[in-house]
């Protein structure tokens, strides 16, 4: 297997697997039907075009830096002055980043890499107005979705990253390979885009945890301690 892999951020993501009406959700993680949207824009397809070289790839994110939940809250009106549209509550992820990772044949990620670096159609995060942060292709890569994501480094900003330790661990949400246990079901495998009979199908998932070093980490405070007094991270205390 190979696998693709895509680096997932920007100022606002919205990825709905639920939302209804006036109550505009959004999971903690991108969606399988969201990147799959995403890959799809990029080769060019439109809404009522078949997925059917899409549907068997195989999906796994891992969350870098959740962000921060945000919620807006939306009113509307016509353009000819009319009555007011429902009042909506929206709601995003902000300043987060997610590496996702989609698995498959070699030759179709490949152009599926090459789609993405040169798109047909705006590319945006769950919503229109999510635009992402270039680039966001990160290639394709031998091994399996578990052995990419556990082994590429971490993606979060530099500010995270010199707040955590010298290794951090990191959940990781992938498609449930056969006889593992199911962690959750998410309605988020699309079957049509269709705006006439979209369709979503039941997906299993687990959730599991990665640990990645990290370089820019501060070493732990018994090492920091021993550094003597003047050290950047010194505690007092330590020499008592």
């Amino acid at each position: 297997m190979s696998v693709l892999l895509l680096r997932l951020a920007g100022p606002l993501q919205a990825w709905g697997a639920s939302s209804r009406f006036t109550q505009r959700h959004t999971e903690i993680a991108p969606t399988k039907s969201g990147v799959i949207g995403l890959l799809a824009a990029a080769r060019g397809l439109r809404r009522t075009d078949p997925l059917t070289e899409l549907l068997g790839l195989d999906f796994g994110v891992r969350i870098d830096q959740p962000g921060q939940l945000l919620r807006d809250f939306q009113v509307a009106r016509p353009l000819d002055g009319g009555a007011s549209m429902p009042l909506t509550n929206r709601y995003y992820l902000s300043d987060a980043v997610f590496l996702a990772a989609i698995g498959g044949d070699r030759e179709l990620l490949d152009g599926l890499d090459e789609a993405v670096r040169r798109p047909r159609f705006p590319l945006y995060l769950g919503r229109r107005s999510c635009p992402p942060v270039a680039p966001i292709t990160l290639g394709v890569h031998p091994g399996t979705i578990a052995e990419v994501l556990s082994d590429w480094p971490w993606q979060a900003a530099k500010r995270l990253r010199e707040s955590h330790g010298l290794t951090v661990p990191l959940e990781v949400l992938s498609d449930a390979p056969p006889g593992a246990e199911i962690t959750e079901t998410l309605q988020d495998a699309p079957i049509s885009f269709d705006p006439a009979r979209r369709q979503y199908g039941w997906r299993a998932v687990v959730r599991t945890r990665v640990v990645v070093p990290n370089p820019d980490g501060r070493p732990p405070l018994a090492a920091t301690a021993s550094a003597g007094p003047g050290h950047a991270d010194h505690d007092p205390f330590a020499w008592l």
